[in-house]
């Protein structure tokens, strides 16, 4: 049975918060989601979870565990994490297929929602 996935992480992604989670005791993992703010509208989220929620949906890859808040799903729908090293940032860097514009310095995006009804399919079709 192939498991359901809002998101993917690549492994540089996974690593990075590997090592967020190594250095605070307690720690399970990140919880991703998404708040209005910024000049584009929306911007990511990403706090430490020391107690999963179970109404968020759970990502692993290579012992890495991401947490996606409920009301980030739909906008998150198919977004891959990345992390990357530039001599101009250093951070977490989402390829999502949701996001329509972003400001210029790269701080906030414009995201429109995924279909509900795509997402229910794709869950519906990984417990099947």
């Amino acid at each position: 049975m192939a498991r359901f996935s809002v998101m993917t992480l690549t492994d540089r992604a996974a690593g990075r918060v590997r090592e967020i989670v190594a250095m605070r005791e307690g720690a399970h993992g990140i919880r991703l989601g998404v708040k209005k703010g910024g000049c584009a509208g929306m911007e990511y989220t990403i706090d430490l979870v020391t107690e999963p929620d179970p109404k968020d949906d759970h990502v692993e890859h290579e012992g890495a565990h991401v947490y996606v808040a409920p009301e980030a799903a739909l906008f998150l729908l198919g977004t891959e994490m990345d992390f990357e090293v530039t001599t101009l940032r250093t951070g977490f860097v989402f390829r999502n297929p949701n996001q329509s514009s972003a400001c210029g310095c790269g701080e906030s995006v414009e995201l429109k929602p995924a279909d509900l009804k795509a997402l229910a399919e794709a869950r519906a079709a990984a417990e099947a």
